[in-house]
């Protein structure tokens, strides 16, 4: 077993205060007790021995100021020297990936096959990570996700007022986000938009499968034909809603499989962008739009495509030009 040691011995109140007010509960709690595992921290909430204002709470329970959080006795796990090392084998590199960076905000160019956050057998992502770099934002939040196989543009914010108005800002449509992906087959000329709903299954391992279902929630994907090779496409796709796997599902529905989706792709057509160099799937959030939180105007934030991604598209080129 995992030698623990005590981070907390006694019951705390934590009184919240207008920087962390708006918070979700359990993110409240995942930020205050580090290194105490996720999983147990919703066990406490679960048992209700986390309580507000003396009331229990779900995780979803959005704290307001003032609010008095009662804390109880927890013991944070161990971390194995493995994992200490894998933190600080990852800073510089996110480090070098942060392409803007102001007072309230941050937004990196997020590796490919880095989760944005730990659990599920992880032992972190990159939020615990960049939290080990900046211990003077100790507010780092994300704002929004990316899978764990995407690269590209990805949103933090620095502190709980910035995330407040970013969060805002993504319910009114503001944050324009825009992916590079590589689907099968040849796209037709101009824009199209898929608008299905889609719906989020859990599967008992645990799996995420999302579906077109008419009992799902509105969704919405507006894609542009960038590019044409001899079997596939580069696609510009721009989410307009926020949904699970959607650009996948939604090129997928659309008659362009992504590159190297084992979930909803071809495998025939994976097989063969193996043979082109392709080892993960071929999406990226290659630029965002957002207002900006101070001042006047739009902050624009764009990622380079990773040179393993051009390095297939040049094999595609070349293909074409046989």
């Amino acid at each position: 077993m995992k030698q623990r040691s005590e981070s907390q011995k006694e019951v705390r109140h934590v009184r919240v205060d207008a920087e962390r007010a708006g918070q979700r509960v359990d993110n409240f709690l995942l930020g205050l007790l580090k290194g105490v595992p996720k999983s147990h921290v919703y066990r406490l909430l679960r048992r209700g021995e986390v309580r507000v204002n003396r009331r229990r709470v779900k995780p979803p329970y959005r704290l307001q100021f003032d609010d008095l959080v009662r804390v109880p006795p927890v013991a944070a796990a161990k971390r194995e020297p493995h994992q200490r090392q894998a933190g600080r084998g990852l800073r510089e590199t996110l480090e070098a990936s942060i392409l803007h960076e102001d007072q309230g905000l941050m937004v990196i160019n997020k590796p490919a096959h880095l989760a944005v956050h730990g659990g599920s057998g992880l032992s972190f992502g990159v939020i615990e990570v960049l939290r080990a770099c900046r211990p003077d934002a100790p507010h780092l939040e994300l704002v929004h996700r990316l899978d764990r196989e995407t690269s590209g543009c990805l949103l933090l914010a620095k502190k709980r007022s910035a995330l407040r108005v970013l969060h805002e800002f993504f319910r009114a449509n503001r944050v324009q986000k825009t992916y590079l992906a590589l689907g099968t087959g040849r796209c037709a000329g101009g824009v199209r938009t898929v608008n299905l709903p889609l719906k989020k299954n859990i599967l008992q391992s645990g799996e995420r499968l999302v579906k077109v279902d008419p009992k799902g929630k509105p969704s919405r994907t507006r894609f542009r034909c960038v590019e044409h090779f001899s079997g596939a496409s580069l696609l510009e796709a721009r989410p307009l809603t926020g949904r699970t796997h959607q650009i996948r599902v939604h090129a997928a529905h659309l008659g362009h499989p992504l590159a190297g989706d084992e979930k909803y792709g071809d495998a025939a057509f994976n097989r063969w962008m193996r043979g082109q160099g392709l080892s993960r799937l071929f999406l990226h959030a290659a630029s965002l739009v957002l207002p900006r939180l101070e001042g006047e105007g739009k902050l624009t934030v764009s990622a380079p495509l990773p040179a393993e991604l051009e390095a297939v598209l040049e094999n595609l080129r070349k293909d074409v030009e046989r």
